[in-house]
């Protein structure tokens, strides 16, 4: 096997355990900002200005997740085009 072929596989198993890892984290925080909306749309002691920092904050949170994803994707492109790993 030669070495860039081996290189090749090396990186898109670590990408694709990645993106494993990423996506599962992805569906676990959606099911916990759902459960959170619905706790704070009943929370009537909570005051508006309470449930707005709450939604800011989920909002903040994806922002900062979407750009760590964007991050690594780039990443991993130029450890491809650094390599010049084809097919």
């Amino acid at each position: 096997m030669d070495q860039k072929r081996m290189l090749k596989q090396m990186i898109d198993f670590n990408n694709a355990a990645f993106n494993n890892s990423f996506n599962t984290m992805v569906t676990i925080q959606e099911q916990m900002e759902k459960a959170t909306c619905v706790a704070i749309d009943q929370a009537t002691w909570l005051p508006e200005e309470g449930k707005k920092v709450i939604r800011d904050w989920v909002g903040s949170y994806k922002e900062g997740r979407e750009k760590f994803r964007a991050s690594i994707d780039e990443s991993f492109k130029k450890v491809e085009d650094f390599f010049k790993i084809t097919g």
